[in-house]
């Protein structure tokens, strides 16, 4: 899939949303990016395009935020997460294989996700609202 360009969070939730119509319910996403890149504006789109009426917000503090849509989503966010352990004990094992997966800060369990996910990377530019978007594994 080619690089998408945002040109505003409004433009990076419409593309999400847009995104969420290929999906079968079953996916682990990956997502990729610094701090304010736009991963939980990426979920916005995603979980809106998937029939999800609740406000979505980061799962920062919760590690995961459970949604029903379409398909059941499961938002994790695994900045706090350092080890198997931490893994086993929010129960992510569970998840797997019972709705979209869709977790922010995914470099820090990267070793315990399969080969066969979507990785998306959004990365800021110079020009402070604007983003790109790079999907793969899709």
């Amino acid at each position: 899939m080619d690089d998408f360009l945002s040109n505003s969070v409004e433009q990076t939730e419409e593309f999400a949303e847009e995104f969420s119509k290929n999906l079968n319910g079953n996916e682990i996403i990956a997502m990729y990016g610094e701090l304010g890149a736009g991963k939980t504006a990426f979920a916005r789109g995603l979980a809106r395009g998937l029939g999800v009426e609740d406000t979505i917000s980061s799962p920062t503090f919760a590690i995961v935020n459970e949604y029903q849509g379409v398909y059941p989503i499961y938002h994790f966010d695994m900045y706090r997460i350092e080890s198997w352990n931490d893994l086993d004990s929010i129960g992510f094992f569970d998840y797997v294989d019972n709705g979209v997966i869709l977790i922010e800060w995914s470099e820090n369990i990267e070793g315990a996700l399969p080969d066969d996910i979507i990785r998306i990377t959004i990365n800021k530019t110079k020009d402070e609202n604007k983003r790109i978007i790079k999907i793969e594994g899709f």
